[in-house]
This record gives structure tokens, C-alpha cells and sequence, in this order.
């Protein structure tokens, strides 16, 4: 169950479950068969078929825990299918919030940059007597864009090393 758990073997793991192959069997650590999955869609057939996520190994580690480094992508998955009440027993440390200045700090940056370049397309515009529709479609879509890419970058890094006003500027004036 393991083997094929950890190389999405789908159809492995559902030939074991029919021979009466237990999803929560436990090899010499106390790990499940959850604890060696590398993908998304892996977790879930387990968790569809009665795979326990709030559980400790003999280290003491969850599996959610265990999966945090190499496949955060999965552990997060396994995190928004625990039962709420787990998380009220501390089973999984809180994520850091984005500070509220850093994202002031984005937010006040997009806002500037999409205000100076509406306004260097509308002078644009009047001085060539052109329409400044497609070209300020544009630029809300970049300021979207870059609000997405930064809100992501923000929630990547850790705080301490984050200084979203360098990279907003270096954007813009690699876009500008």
C-alpha cells in the first residue's frame, strides 16, 4: 500500500483495497500509506477511502507535518480536509498571516503605478486625439496580473525577507 501510494498507483491501491488492503496500515514508523504521497489526487483516493489524517506517527509527526516541506501542495490539501475540531486540538501549527503592512504596502504600490500610468495614457490619448480604451484595458490587466504574482510572492516568502516595495518598483520599471 505504501509502494503504490507513493507512486500513484491508483489502480494498485484499489486492487489492494478490494483484496482487503488496509489504507491505514502501518509500516515500522508508524507511518500510513498518506504519509508517502506525492500528489493531490493520491491523497484524496486514500482520504475517499477512509484514510485517517488526524493521526501521529511513532515520531509524533502527522502527516500533514511530514508532507509540509517536500509536498506543500499536498499537505495543504490534507490541512482543508481535517476535521475542524483538530485544528481546535492544535493538531496543526497555524500558517503566519502576511503582515497587514506588507500587503498595505503592495496594495498602496499597484494602486500608484496603475494611477501614473492611466494618466500617462490619457495624456497620451489627448495629445494624439486617439482612443485610450485598449491601452487602459492594458494596464488594469498588468495591475491585475502583478497583484496576483505579488500577492503569491508575499505569501511565499517569509516576511522577514520580503520588501515589496523593490520588487513592485523593479516590475514597474521593467514594464514601464
Amino acid at each position: 500500500m505504501h509502494a503504490a501510494a507513493s507512486y500513484a498507483q491508483l489502480d494498485v491501491l484499489a486492487y489492494l483495497g478490494q483484496q482487503g488492503g488496509d489504507v491505514n496500515i502501518t509500516d515500522e514508523d508508524g507511518d500510513t500509506p498518506l504519509y508517502t504521497v506525492e500528489n493531490i489526487d493520491t491523497a484524496r483516493w486514500l482520504i475517499d477511502h477512509g484514510a485517517v489524517i488526524d493521526r501521529r506517527n511513532g515520531a509524533g509527526v502527522s502527516p500533514i507535518e511530514h508532507l509540509q516541506e517536500d509536498f506543500p501542495e499536498v499537505a495543504a490539501f490534507l490541512q482543508s480536509r481535517l476535521d475542524p475540531s483538530a485544528l481546535l486540538n492544535n493538531v496543526i501549527p497555524a500558517e503566519p498571516q502576511l503582515s497587514q503592512h506588507s500587503q498595505n504596502a503592495a496594495s498602496e504600490t499597484l494602486t500608484s503605478n496603475l494611477i501614473h500610468s492611466v494618466s500617462d495614457i490619457m495624456q497620451r490619448a489627448e495629445a494624439q486625439g486617439t482612443d485610450p480604451d485598449q491601452e487602459l484595458r492594458a494596464a488594469v490587466s498588468q495591475t491585475v496580473l502583478e497583484g496576483v504574482l505579488t500577492g503569491y510572492e508575499l505569501s511565499t516568502q517569509d516576511s522577514a525577507d520580503t520588501n515589496t516595495q523593490e520588487q513592485l518598483s523593479k516590475r514597474s520599471r521593467m514594464n514601464g
